[in-house]
């Protein structure tokens, strides 16, 4: 057993399996009221299968909405595939979960922002690849872990009446 508990990684499993169970809904029973998702993932990862035009035109992220128009939704342990339409041309994609970067639903300013690992983050600022982000991301939720912080000992004694 390690010596800390890694509650990044455990809270981007439970986001992941919030993103999985609000998928296998809408699977089962369509998008319910005024629910849409933007969905931004890394086209570069080695899971994600998307057509060779959408890679080529989107090397690095690419957000999708769900909203009026999908088909084929299948939703799995790893990931969901779906098909959208790009342009009046539908095209099927995976999606792991892991290749997930922001998952927002506007209609009740829900998001979920995955932050990556140290050294992917490295990677991608060496290459340049950092991108800013888009207008629906305001309302999402970052995970960031606090820094450690030394005790602090407080005196109860200057709170007491006297």
């Amino acid at each position: 057993m390690s010596g800390t508990i890694d509650y990044g990684n455990l809270m981007h499993d439970a986001m992941r399996s919030l993103i999985r169970n609000v998928l296998l809904d809408v699977a089962d029973n369509g998008l319910p009221g005024a629910h849409h998702f933007f969905i931004t993932f890394d086209t570069s990862h080695p899971d994600a299968e998307l057509a060779d035009w959408l890679s080529d035109r989107y090397p690095d992220e690419m957000t999708v909405v769900m909203q009026h128009w999908y088909d084929n939704l299948e939703v799995t342990n790893d990931g969901f595939s779906i098909t959208l339409n790009f342009g009046d041309a539908p095209e099927p994609l995976y999606v792991p979960y892991d290749a997930i970067r922001t998952f927002v639903d506007p209609s009740v300013e829900f998001g979920l922002r995955f932050e990556q690992r140290e050294e992917e983050s490295d990677n991608i600022k060496s290459a340049g690849k950092d991108k800013p982000l888009s207008q629906t991301e305001e309302s999402e939720l970052e995970v960031e872990e606090e820094p450690t912080k030394e005790a602090e000992i407080v005196s109860l004694d200057s709170f007491r009446k006297t």
